[in-house]
């Protein structure tokens, strides 16, 4: 009866902390990598391979790593800085080129409990935002106003999960996903040219699985797998609009958002030194075309007759880090990173609302172990996006070009983030 009292407490502030942080849950990026504290000071390198209880959102295997009862909570401040200029068939009606920072600022919490209940068997429960945006124009009248407009998209995903200790060297782990999506995206009515705008505004649920294995063929050596399966976002909603859509009314779409493999590496090199490293792919070539629809299974519109749709067409992401870390002595660990990440957005498909590509990021952070039962993180990173080219005109064959609403820009873009995370053993 005592260990069930204390899993029921370690889920109680579970459930206290995604309700008091989660509403304001969001990121300035489609996916949202901010999953850990410590994983974020080694730029995400080794996290698949365990380290912190935070590695079952990306493997629940790593679970059998953590003995006892332990709760982690986490959270990420996100601070992006988006300048974005450019010109196009607006300027004549006087509309600006500059925006000075379409990127919003986002908290990002997420939650973990592993519970041992034997030598071979371990339960868990993670609580993250995997997806979202958060993107704004202060300035409705700017040159790019046909693609960009204020849009924020939000998940709130719970995962429970099991993991099983085959030997010394073999785990396995699995878990469901649960996930709950809200959207809002503005648009502007480019038939009229004018600040003639449709909102699209709903939410929906989707589902899906983890899956993962650690190996231990040495006993400095830890190789991990992890697998998040895709999941069919569905939202049902309500289109609105001022003088922006001729279809208002009941909606429906479906956000085919991408799985994910993440490989991990953790290899002791002595004297307190650890090296990390990590490669993940994301199908992100799912997503494809997001069709907006009527309640009867007709497309919805726009005021110009257009059919609205959203279409994303990105390629696969691929994401490539190392780092170290070393162990001062028994209370700190200090450990840094690097990282090299492949943007699914390319040319022809991006837009001012997510101006992304390739980026960098140079991470460092730290774990002070207070007592033997509370461990506090720290991580650090700054993301140094390379400068970005933005081509919706008719000759680029962008699928996002509104006949007549041509837009060229360019967007220069950086990204701090800073996470603090807490553990806390309960036995």
């Amino acid at each position: 009866m005592e260990r069930v009292r204390r899993m029921a407490a370690a889920c109680a502030a579970v459930v206290l902390a995604t309700v008091a942080f989660g509403q304001d849950a969001g990121a300035g990026g489609f996916a949202i990598r901010e999953q850990s504290a410590a994983g974020l000071g080694a730029s995400y390198a080794g996290v698949a391979a365990g380290g912190s209880p935070a590695s079952m959102f990306w493997n629940p295997a790593t679970m059998t790593q953590v003995r006892g009862l332990v709760t982690e909570l986490d959270a990420a401040l996100i601070f992006p800085k988006v300048e974005q200029t450019g010109f196009g068939a607006l300027n004549a009606l006087g509309y600006t080129g500059t925006i000075d920072n379409s990127g919003e600022q986002a908290f990002v919490p997420s939650s973990y409990t592993s519970w041992q209940l034997n030598e071979r068997f371990w339960i868990g429960l993670s609580i993250n935002s995997p997806f979202g945006l958060s993107v704004g124009f202060g300035n409705p009248a700017w040159v790019g106003a046909a693609y960009g407009q204020s849009t924020v998209l939000q998940s709130y995903n719970a995962a429970p999960s099991v993991a099983f200790k085959v030997n010394e060297w073999l785990s396995v782990g699995a878990g469901a996903q649960m996930q709950f999506a809200r959207a809002n995206l503005m648009s502007l009515n480019t038939a009229v040219g004018g600040p003639n705008l449709f909102i699209l505004n709903g939410d929906g649920w989707g589902w899906g699985f983890t899956a993962g294995a650690t190996l231990t063929p040495t006993p400095t050596t830890r190789i991990g797998v992890g697998y998040r399966s895709q999941i069919d976002q569905e939202i049902s909603g309500i289109l609105t609009g001022i003088g922006g859509a001729t279809t208002p009314g009941p909606i429906e779409t479906t956000l085919y958002l991408p799985d994910m493999i993440s490989v991990g590496l953790r290899q002791g090199l002595g004297a307190g030194w650890t090296l990390l490293g990590t490669f993940e792919w994301t199908n992100w070539s799912r997503i494809g075309t997001s069709r907006v629809t009527q309640q009867n299974g007709a497309p919805a519109r726009a005021a110009s007759g257009a059919v609205i749709a959203l279409p994303f067409e990105y390629d696969d992401g691929y994401f490539y880090s190392g780092g170290v870390e070393y162990d001062i002595n028994t209370k700190w660990t200090l450990r840094a990173g690097f990282g090299y990440e492949q943007s699914p957005i390319v040319d022809r498909v991006r837009t001012p609302r997510l101006p992304d590509n390739d980026r960098y990021w140079y991470s460092f952070g730290a774990t002070n172990r207070i007592t033997e039962r509370i461990v506090f993180d720290f991580g650090y990173s700054y993301i140094d996006v390379k400068d970005t080219p933005i081509n919706i005109t008719a000759a680029s064959g962008s699928p996002w070009f509104a006949g007549g609403i041509a837009y060229t820009g360019t967007a220069s873009s950086h990204v701090h983030i800073l996470s603090f995370g807490a553990k806390y053993r309960w036995n």
